[in-house]
């Protein structure tokens, strides 16, 4: 039975969520670079940089040679996983053939080893193309509360990945502070949605975004989840007070 920010859909009128999901970010590729600048005031890249910098320590071993960042939108995780693992294969997954297609663009203008180390593909999370065991790290960033089935997204990164294996999770939250949550909703649901709709022409994507936020298990709840998927050492951090955590789990 579906719970929480499984049955928060971006827009309403028949289709899955899963179906929802692709034709939004597919609406707001052009724009999503920008707003999740604007948005986040440009910390987005420094909570990505913690929590890449939390996963790598986490690493069982430093011999990488498969990475999957599933979600992966316009391509900034794999390419921060490319510099840092040079030697590895980075497979991107997402639903969006928008979103992808701007990755794409990027990973053009890239040299040779990047070409052939990062390649991205069209999928779905909760049903991927890739054998047992076959991942060293799998990162998802901002994607696990827009899953249709948040259980069924774990269950498949858990079977993908390769036992020492280490699973990395970054999305958004609300602050635990009553003070800091009543602005945050203040932020969230009125200025953000606002500024959406002019940039990227979608009148729902940045009204979902604080609604799935809110409505997604988070902190203890969502390692609890993963622990129930089949993963240990689960762990969490928040960082700005709390607007964003990360997660660390292994195999």
């Amino acid at each position: 039975m579906k719970s929480g920010a499984e049955l928060i859909n971006p827009y309403s009128g028949d289709g899955d969520k899963g179906e929802q999901v692709e034709h939004m970010f597919d609406s707001i590729a052009p724009a999503y670079d920008f707003m999740n600048t604007a948005m986040t005031f440009g910390l987005h890249k420094w909570w990505k940089t913690r929590a890449l910098n939390a996963a790598t320590k986490a690493l069982s071993s430093p011999d990488i040679k498969n990475i999957l960042d599933i979600a992966t939108g316009t391509g900034d995780v794999a390419f921060d996983l490319h510099r840092r693992f040079p030697k590895a294969n980075i497979t991107g997954v997402d639903l969006s053939a928008g979103m992808l297609g701007v990755a794409r663009e990027k990973l053009n203008k890239m040299n040779d080893t990047a070409k052939r180390s990062i390649s991205f593909i069209q999928g779905d999370s909760l049903a991927l193309s890739l054998p047992d065991n076959s991942q060293d790290l799998i990162t998802v960033a901002y994607g696990v509360r827009n899953f249709e089935h948040l259980h069924k997204g774990y269950e498949e990164m858990y079977r993908v990945l390769r036992p020492g294996g280490t699973l990395c999770v970054i999305e958004l939250s609300c602050p635990s502070s009553p003070f800091l949550l009543s602005l945050y909703k203040v932020y969230s649901r009125k200025l953000i949605p606002l500024v959406g709709r002019m940039v990227s022409g979608d009148s729902h994507a940045y009204s979902y975004l604080p609604e799935s936020i809110a409505a997604a298990p988070q902190r203890d709840a969502m390692t609890a989840i993963m622990k129930d998927c089949g993963f240990t050492d689960t762990r969490w951090l928040s960082l700005t007070f709390g607007v964003v955590t990360y997660y660390i789990a292994h195999k």
